[in-house]
């Protein structure tokens, strides 16, 4: 399998898009990667913005950009709550600064607003935080996925196979 050896984070909390958390991470696991969900702490429950569950494997506390191989951030209103998490950030900008491979989909930017790795950066999101990006120093854009070294983007669930397919890329060797 293709990610045999790679791990990675998805951040989950309540409100989460569906689409946009499990999609990429089966397609993760399907490639061979291990993707652990990280919550407040380890068995929380989170419920989708369909009210599909979400049971973390770790907290937020136990993220350490040193295990693992990059970081997906669903879309839906739990990025409001994440970026409320100091130990969030920190991963992201962690994982950020070791060039480590970022997902980020629909209203997952407020995350990487708030973890202040946006700056000169070029990236897409859903048009409603359009001007939260901007006003972050992002050169926004309305495509489908946008790639900006190890910062994979994209706007909505219909965007998911092109988002998944680049994210998988830069974690290949």
């Amino acid at each position: 399998m293709e990610l045999k050896n790679k791990k990675i984070a998805a951040l989950v909390h309540d409100l989460y898009e569906d689409l946009e958390l499990w999609y990429p991470v089966i397609r993760l696991r399907e490639a061979g990667a291990e993707v652990l969900l990280a919550g407040e702490k380890p068995g929380a429950q989170y419920k989708s913005k369909h009210g599909i569950p979400a049971i973390a494997d770790i907290g937020y506390n136990d993220l350490d950009k040193d295990n693992f191989d990059g970081v997906i951030i669903p879309g839906g209103y739990a990025p409001d709550k994440l970026r409320r998490y100091p130990d969030v950030l920190a991963f992201v900008k962690q994982t950020d600064e070791a060039g480590k491979p970022i997902g980020i989909i629909c209203h997952a930017g407020w995350v990487t607003i708030s973890a202040d790795i946006l700056k000169n950066r070029r990236a897409t999101s859903v048009g409603a935080i359009k001007d939260d990006m901007i006003n972050a120093g992002t050169d926004w854009v309305d495509d489908a996925v946008v790639v900006d070294k190890n910062l994979v983007s994209s706007r909505t669930p219909a965007d998911l196979p092109f988002y998944a397919r680049a994210f998988i890329q830069l974690l290949q060797p």
